[in-house]
C-alpha cells in the first residue's frame, strides 16, 4: 500500500510540474467528489464493521456446516451478498468449510456472492452510480452467481436434473 501512496505523490508532482493550473483543478474536483459521497463512504465503512462483528468465520462455518443443499444454498447466497470479507480470508475458509463437508454448489454460491453482489455497499454504490444501476448490478449479479452455483452443483454431482 505504501507503494501505491508513494507512487500516486510521486504522479502529482510530476502532474503538478507539468502544468501547475491543471494539476490544481484537478485536485479540486476530486475533492468535490470526495466530499459528495464522504456521508455513503463512512456508512459504508460502518456497516462493514457491523457485517465483520456479526458475520465471524465461525459464525458462517457453523450456519453453512448444519444446512441441507437447498437451505445452505440459500443461506451462503444472503450471507455472501451480505458480507464483506477480502478475497484472501474468504477462499482459505471455504477450504476449511469444503473439509468440514459444506457441498461445492454452497461454497460456490457463498464465494460468488461473496465477491459479486454488495447489499452492504449499496448505500455508496448508490450514491455513486445511482440507485437504479446498483439494483440492477446487484440483482444481475446475484442470478448470475446463484446459476454459477447450481452448474457447480451439477457438475459435482450433489444435485440431479
Amino acid at each position: 500500500m505504501i507503494a501505491l501512496y508513494t507512487l500516486a505523490g510521486i504522479a502529482l508532482l510530476i502532474s503538478l510540474l507539468v502544468d501547475r493550473q491543471k494539476s490544481i483543478r484537478a485536485l479540486r474536483i476530486a475533492a468535490k467528489r470526495l466530499y459528495k459521497i464522504h456521508r455513503p463512504l463512512l456508512l459504508m465503512i460502518v456497516l462493514v464493521a457491523i457485517s465483520l462483528a456479526i458475520l465471524s468465520e465461525e459464525r458462517i462455518a457453523g450456519v453453512l456446516e448444519q444446512a441441507g443443499a437447498f437451505w445452505g444454498l440459500l443461506v451462503a447466497s444472503a450471507v455472501g451478498s451480505v458480507a464483506i470479507i477480502p478475497g484472501f480470508i474468504a477462499f482459505p475458509l471455504s477450504g476449511i468449510l469444503r473439509e468440514a463437508g459444506v457441498s461445492y454448489m454452497v461454497l460456490s454460491a457463498f464465494t460468488t456472492t461473496l465477491m459479486m453482489v454488495g447489499i452492504t455497499t449499496f448505500p455508496m454504490e448508490s450514491a455513486h452510480f445511482g440507485s437504479r444501476f446498483a439494483l440492477l448490478r446487484n440483482g444481475v449479479s446475484f442470478l448470475i452467481a446463484i446459476s454459477v452455483a447450481l452448474v457447480t452443483g451439477l457438475l459435482f454431482g450433489e444435485i440431479l436434473l
